[in-house]
């Protein structure tokens, strides 16, 4: 074998030569490959939502990031979103928005505005965290904040309704 050529029989000069090319098109596959991340996770139905709890101890507000599967009905995605805060938060020392047995029974999204109707749970008061209204227009917002769509949100406990505050955007 020839010092001029590799295990392959390639000349040096030429490999010289495709090695800036071999880069450039690394490269170009690179960026291809994290624009194309963003457009699966869209396509993949997922979504990065924004949920504001508060800290037990001094009640500051913080927010968590969290991945929720989109349906493409803004009703069904509402309710995700509603259910998931719900749930409460995943870190810990920050408080639920509101007392921990809350459910949400059901949502309706019409003409901009979102009726959500939650257990009796709702009305009772937290041990830690805040108050019902600040739970409430904390969960108000957060709607809005991921759902552009939404103009008005209607809360209601067992069917009555429950938040006087301004419910429009």
């Amino acid at each position: 074998m020839n010092s001029d050529q590799n295990s392959r029989g390639i000349p040096a000069k030429q490999l010289r030569r495709l090695r800036p090319a071999a880069a450039f098109l690394l490269a170009g596959a690179m960026v291809l490959m994290a624009a194309a991340i963003p457009a699966n996770f869209r396509l993949s139905g997922l979504a990065r939502m924004t949920f504001v709890f508060y800290t037990v101890d001094s009640g500051n507000a913080a927010a968590e990031s969290r991945t929720v599967r989109r349906s493409g009905s803004v009703e069904r995605d509402v309710a995700r979103y509603v259910e998931e805060a719900l749930l409460g938060p995943a870190s810990p020392g920050f408080a639920p928005l509101l007392h921990r047995g809350t459910r949400l029974l059901s949502l309706m999204y019409r003409d901009g505005t979102v009726f959500a109707d939650l257990s009796g749970y709702a009305a009772l008061p937290q041990t830690e965290g805040p108050d019902a209204a600040l739970g409430f227009e904390t969960l108000r917002k957060g709607i809005f904040r991921n759902f552009p769509s939404v103009g008005e949100v209607r809360f209601f406990i067992d069917g009555r309704a429950a938040f006087a505050g301004d419910a429009r955007r």
